[in-house]
């Protein structure tokens, strides 16, 4: 089956158009957190987020609007919690994590079990990425982008330098509840394209192979979106063909970049030296 007749079908028009809005906003997410060393945040708050999309099944509700109410929860909680400094930050990420998968598993089990629809939303799923999920998909991706186009430079500031901008008159704590935030709604986005499980995943390592190639922020900003948009259009155009499940094999995609971008760097960095 050649290309076009894969576009033919809706179920992967979807697909692709929902790919492509969390291939772009996942890596804006993506890079301010591993700057900022918060990695673990994402996977926090994909926990998390299972706790609130268990809940939504258990009571009937809308799954993604249920999982978006969890997340927005957990992300604002890690973030008081951090900001007072009782707790180390990647305890608190920790604390979440396992609270939000404890529950989460309990609340699945008293609403049926492990079944499709939620391993879909575990790992992805191509084929069941409804019109309302992709509207839904849309819209956040939409709020993340405006809101970082809105504090890109509060976020910048805060992530080179936080010290200076809390004497410049920064409100830190509440661009950092902003972030935290942003980083739990980018997380709903992605869920039905790659998985709760491995979302961080695609926040993260574009992330990362942008900074081993790029030469200032801007650049690594690009580069992480751009490797983010391969990783998604090749992994689930492999994910189809190979009837494989989408969220792995994008981020095994997104693993082999990675890993390109490093024998890229290495060799470079090689020939500077012997210049």
């Amino acid at each position: 089956m050649s290309i076009i007749e894969l576009l033919s079908y809706e179920f992967m028009q979807r697909a692709y158009l929902a790919g492509i809005a969390v291939g772009i906003v996942c890596p804006l997410i993506g890079v301010f957190l591993v700057l900022r060393r918060l990695s673990l945040l994402a996977d926090g708050l994909g926990h998390v987020t299972f706790a609130g999309l268990a809940a939504g099944f258990l009571l009937g509700i809308y799954p993604l609007f249920a999982a978006l109410i969890a997340a927005i929860i957990g992300a604002v909680g890690i973030e008081r919690i951090r900001a007072r400094g009782r707790i180390a930050g990647d305890a608190a990420i920790a604390m979440f994590y396992t609270a939000g998968l404890a529950v989460g598993v309990v609340l699945v089990s008293r609403a049926g079990g492990f079944n499709v629809n939620v391993l879909g939303y575990l790992f992805g799923s191509i084929a069941a990425v409804a019109l309302p999920d992709l509207l839904t998909v849309l819209a956040l991706a939409a709020i993340v982008v405006i809101l970082i186009a809105v504090f890109y430079k509060e976020l910048l500031f805060l992530t080179f330098d936080e010290s200076s901008a809390r004497a410049a008159g920064l409100p830190a704590a509440a661009v950092n509840v902003l972030l935290s935030t942003l980083a739990a709604v980018t997380t709903v986005a992605a869920m039905r394209i790659v998985g709760l499980l491995l979302v961080s995943s695609l926040m993260v390592l574009p992330a990362l192979t942008a900074i081993r190639l790029a030469g200032s922020f801007r650049q690594t900003l690009g580069l992480a979106v751009a490797a983010a948009l391969l990783a998604v259009i090749l992994g689930l155009t492999a994910s189809f063909y190979l009837d494989t499940a989408p969220g792995g094999t994008i981020v095994l995609v997104a693993l082999g970049l990675f890993g390109l971008a490093s024998l890229w760097e290495g060799r470079t960095g090689e020939r500077g030296t012997r210049n």
